[in-house]
């Protein structure tokens, strides 16, 4: 695509700068204005290099892993975990977020989720959002508007039938907006500055700042948002370093901006109170972001045989790794004064087959049950119809705005009980379910849809990097069986490949059905690679636009 060159003059006003925009779409201009790019200009510069360095930290890490090492918590931090130190109070409008809701960020998304009476709303640019240029610029101005309070939606007229207009509620009965960028690994391809691609995760979180901060701070609102798939206390300071200079810049107060963090790897869970430390002037709490976790395990542990996981239905939070990993996020929160929040079920409703319905509803009371009772201060919800289950759960064994009060001194973790795998197994249709979901979450991806509904479960990046991974892993492990003694291997790969289309094809007006057969050769040759990649949408951001 032919690039749409803009020249902004640098934060510091010294000469004229260029900063390179690979995509245009329609109205734009009103977002990406002189001044917001030469706000983005100033976080590249400021960051990148940093960014880069954690990103090289990252990557050696992995590779001691590889050799055989293992995640454990750090010796040169210990007086971190032993310090008697709290976190900054809490805003008022943070106080009580018993139920979350999170999705992407499109205009009837942004509307419904705000309207949903969930306590908090996380408009997500990242695993439920396909990152294309027109999803990007229509989720600013979609958040844009919300904030000012004037977002409306008409969607399409259908068979002669006017379509259905949305709107917003009042402001006092909205959920609270939160907003999560992209993680550090990511690039915006289509913003280069000095001929380097911008990082995704300033994109997102500068450009919502620069248009939002200030009617936020007005409203008492924030700007909130949730930070992804840190790894290091180191990555934790490099976002306190970011927002610091977006609070100065902006002209907001010191410590104004609060954010909540996804423990949703491997490596940050034994750094917990580390991250803590690091915003302690500005973070509301952390996040058990149980499925990219669980991802970041298999890729963790991606050389050691003796680290192999089970197929993904049975890798439950109830499984000894996940729940220490579950009640030492609890406690590690609420000894500093932090929230401790849940994680999502997956499931969404079922319509026209009450009894499928009644046992996906049963699953998703027994995790919120389970959340509540270990000391959970909320959860996460993906339906706007599962906000009055969490709500009645968590009104019921919580009658406080939040739980920070229960400290739970009974919980002691080491490391070998966040690194021990689940026992299980590998079924026929657990393999072949994880090919499906791969190759369906993948197509739909490329259509530019990041939020897919696949057998009644809500799929995501995270979830389909489970069942990749997963792919990889159980392939490149030699002796594998299925249950029925069926060894895993290539072949049975290739069969469940070669046999999707036709399983398919009476589904083919699902999301991306356009786009299987690429999704399947993509597949195909990342589970054949030697080397793991580190995450889908990586290869894949290179054929989105």
């Amino acid at each position: 695509m032919s690039a749409v060159v803009s020249r902004v003059q640098d934060l510091g006003g010294g000469t004229p700068e260029r900063i390179e925009l690979g995509a245009h779409v329609p109205g734009q201009e009103q977002l990406l204005t002189p001044a917001a790019l030469a706000f983005l200009i100033g976080l590249h510069r400021r960051f990148e290099p940093a960014r880069q360095a954690r990103l090289a930290a990252r990557r050696e890490r992995q590779r001691f892993f590889d050799a055989g090492g293992l995640p454990d918590f750090r010796a040169d931090t210990a007086a971190i975990r032993a310090g008697d130190w709290q976190v900054a109070p809490l805003p008022a409008a943070l106080l009580d977020r018993r139920v979350e809701i999170t999705g992407p960020v499109d205009p009837k998304m942004v509307i419904n989720a705000l309207n949903s009476g969930a306590n908090c709303f996380m408009a997500d640019f990242e695993d439920s959002t396909a990152p294309t240029w027109g999803n990007l610029i229509t989720g600013q101005r979609a958040l844009k508007q919300a904030v000012a309070g004037t977002l409306e939606f008409t969607a399409p007229a259908a068979n002669g039938t006017p379509g259905k207009h949305y709107a917003l509620k009042p402001f006092a009965q909205q959920a609270v907006l939160m907003v999560r960028p992209r993680g550090w690994h990511l690039d915006e391809k289509h913003v280069r500055v000095d001929g380097a691609p911008m990082s995704a995760s300033l994109f997102d979180l500068g450009l919502f700042a620069f248009h939002n901060a200030g009617a936020l701070t007005t409203f008492d609102r924030g700007p909130y948002f949730y930070l992804p798939k840190l790894q290091s206390m180191e990555e934790a300071q490099l976002w306190n370093d970011v927002l610091d200079h977006v609070e100065q810049a902006l002209h907001l107060t010191p410590g104004q901006i609060k954010v909540t963090v996804l423990i949703e790897t491997l490596p940050a869970v034994f750094e917990m109170d580390e991250i803590l430390h690091a915003l302690r002037t500005r973070i509301a709490g952390l996040n058990c972001g149980r499925w990219d976790y669980v991802f970041s395990y298999i890729k963790t542990f991606r050389k050691h045989r003796d680290k192999v996981l089970p197929e993904r239905g049975q890798v439950t939070m109830t499984q000894p790794f996940l729940r220490a990993y579950s009640e030492l996020l609890i406690q590690t929160c609420h000894r500093r004064g932090a929230h401790a929040m849940g994680g999502m079920a997956a499931q969404i409703p079922i319509s026209g087959d009450d009894a499928a319905n009644e046992t996906a509803m049963a699953k998703v009371r027994a995790d919120k049950l389970r959340e509540v009772t270990a000391g959970h201060d909320g959860t996460w919800v993906a339906h706007p119809a599962l906000i009055p289950l969490a709500r009645e759960i968590f009104d019921e064994r919580m009658p406080t705005p939040n739980q920070r009060h229960v400290l739970r001194e009974d919980v002691l973790v080491v490391q070998a009980d966040l690194i021990k795998p689940s026992l299980g197994t590998i079924t026929r249709a657990g393999f072949e379910g994880n090919v499906e979901v791969c190759v369906r979450y993948l197509a739909a991806w490329l259509d530019g849809n990041g939020c897919v509904p696949i057998h009644w479960l809500m799929e995501d990046a995270a979830t389909a990097e489970i069942a990749r991974t997963q792919l990889w892993q159980w392939l490149h492990s030699d002796g594998l069986h299925l249950d029925d003694g069926t060894q895993v291997d290539f072949a049975l790969l290739e069969r469940a490949l070669i046999g999707l289309p036709s399983k398919l094809a009476d589904r083919m007006k699902l999301p991306g059905a356009s786009r299987i057969n690429e999704a399947i050769g993509m597949l195909d040759r990342l589970t054949h690679a030697d080397d793991l990649a580190e995450f889908l949408t990586l290869p894949a951001y290179a054929r989105l636009d």
